[in-house]
């Protein structure tokens, strides 16, 4: 391999980490990502930041949470200027005006570092974090989507500024200019880095909305790898909800098969690296920006399928998978916990970059447990991770985990070696209440310690329908 690697980052849109084969979902079909996991090193306790998309997206681009970078709902504001693409007036997503924001603007993202260090830089597909059809600094080719998700076979999508309105299968639309890039950036000796950003498995779900030879593989599915669930009290009504046996094979079928369907294009993601030679150069490192309920819990969404938000490891973990051609085990599964934050110094450590950590970037790089320099991590205390979704926060450890609703709540304290489902609530159970005041000290500590004002979510108004503004301006988030 040589020193500096290519680096294939895949990313995709609300897929829980049981929402894999090779995570023990025997109903799904994901041979790429079977194939993926049998090269390489698969986390079973991998988090996300914050979950729901744009916030976690910042996190992964900033190595910051978002009380450090600013982004706490999902971008309803702000993707674009519309003024400037006449051309794109016609498509329904932009009959309303918007402006432009670039919520990141002033925040070095870790691509910026790559191009520093001579990389060759490339976005195909979802961006979502404002002002979407501009090129991002670092970045030499960028093909996206305009208000950041679309449906399934009527995408707006931008290359460099230039509108086109897609109406192919947007999941091979972004595989296929992922492969234009791959080929354009594999020419010469220059290292590349490649961004594949799905909007698989984000819901429609409906039928006309996917490909019938994907739908078909789920014909006969009877789904019992997702539980049944009467709806949550706290459930959304602005969610997909699966709440009649039809409308629950309906939103399942589609999902599982805008699953499927993403993996035959990472599939051929993976078998141009292995037919051209460079996989023996190139890091492969498939994600998803949040977890998804699908019926888990009785919540259809993920943290915001309800008000208050949740932070159920189904909405929290998510997939991680990592394939490296330095690895000396293959198709191994750990236990390590690791978050959304160490994915950039992780990828700069790949990359042999100098880069010394800003004070709001909590995350570590994985590359020494990678290579094996760093043993599994045991049972120690001060093990844990943290989340956040506006005034909600989190604080999980292998075998707890505490979540604060600011100011008021409602509270809750899971004892995950007893109760690994999150059934049992025993938030004002006198057995643990000295843990749980320990529990909360630390949380409140560590947020300290990663927040910067303006940013800081504790006491905003998020209320999951969307951010249309930088967060500390008036009306920044939408009601409910």
């Amino acid at each position: 391999m040589k020193k500096q690697p290519n680096i294939v980052f895949i990313l995709t849109d609300d897929q829980g980490a049981w929402a894999m084969h090779c995570a023990g979902n025997e109903e799904i079909v994901t041979p790429s990502l079977d194939r993926l996991a049998s090269q390489g090193i698969r986390f079973s306790h991998f988090f996300c930041s914050s979950p729901v998309c744009s916030p976690a997206r910042a996190s992964v681009m900033t190595g910051k949470m978002p009380s450090a970078h600013g982004v706490h709902d999902w971008i309803a504001g702000g993707n674009m200027d519309t003024a400037a693409y006449p051309e794109a007036a016609g498509h329904a997503h932009f009959r309303k005006p918007d402006q432009g924001i670039d919520y990141l603007e002033g925040q070095k993202t870790y691509v910026e570092y790559l191009a520093e260090a001579g990389y060759r830089c490339a976005l195909s597909g979802k961006w979502h974090l404002g002002n979407n059809p501009c090129r991002k600094q670092g970045f030499s080719r960028w093909f996206t989507i305009g208000t950041g998700g679309c449906r399934y076979f009527h995408g707006d999508t931008f290359e460099n500024g230039h509108f086109t309105n897609e109406n192919q299968y947007i999941t091979d639309v972004i595989t296929d200019k992922a492969l234009q890039y791959l080929e354009e950036l594999g020419q010469g000796d220059a290292p590349f880095y490649l961004s594949v950003h799905y909007t698989a498995p984000h819901s429609p779900w409906e039928a006309q909305e996917h490909k019938p030879e994907y739908l078909k593989l789920y014909e006969n599915c009877r789904f019992s790898s997702v539980p049944e669930e009467p709806l949550h009290p706290w459930q959304i009504n602005t969610c997909p909800i699966g709440d009649t046996p039809d409308k629950r094979r309906e939103n399942l079928t589609g999902y599982f098969a805008a699953i499927t369907a993403m993996d035959a294009g990472v599939g051929r993601i993976l078998d141009y690296l292995d037919n051209t030679g460079l996989s023996e150069d190139t890091v492969v490192i498939f994600t998803s920006d949040n977890g998804m309920n699908m019926g888990h819990h009785g919540v259809w969404g993920k943290g915001n399928g309800t008000y208050p938000p949740n932070m159920y490891d189904s909405s929290v973990k998510v997939p991680f998978l990592l394939a490296a051609p330095f690895l000396e085990h293959r198709g191994i599964v750990t236990e390590r916990i690791a978050v959304q934050c160490d994915i950039f110094p992780t990828l700069l450590e790949l990359a042999g970059c100098c880069y010394r950590p800003a004070d709001q970037q909590p995350g570590r790089s994985l590359v020494p447990f990678l290579k094996g320099e760093e043993g599994e991590e045991g049972e120690e205390e001060d093990i844990f991770i943290c989340d956040e979704y506006g005034f909600v926060r989190m604080l999980r450890t292998r075998k707890e985990k505490l979540v604060l609703r600011y100011p008021q709540g409602p509270d809750a304290f899971y004892d995950l070696e007893t109760d690994p489902e999150e059934r049992d609530n025993r938030i004002g159970d006198k057995q643990y209440e000295e843990r749980i005041g320990e529990m909360r000290g630390r949380l409140e500590e560590w947020f300290a310690a990663y927040s910067r004002d303006p940013y800081c979510g504790k006491e905003l108004p998020v209320t999951g329908r969307g951010q249309r503004k930088r967060c500390w301006e008036q009306d920044a988030f939408l009601s409910l």
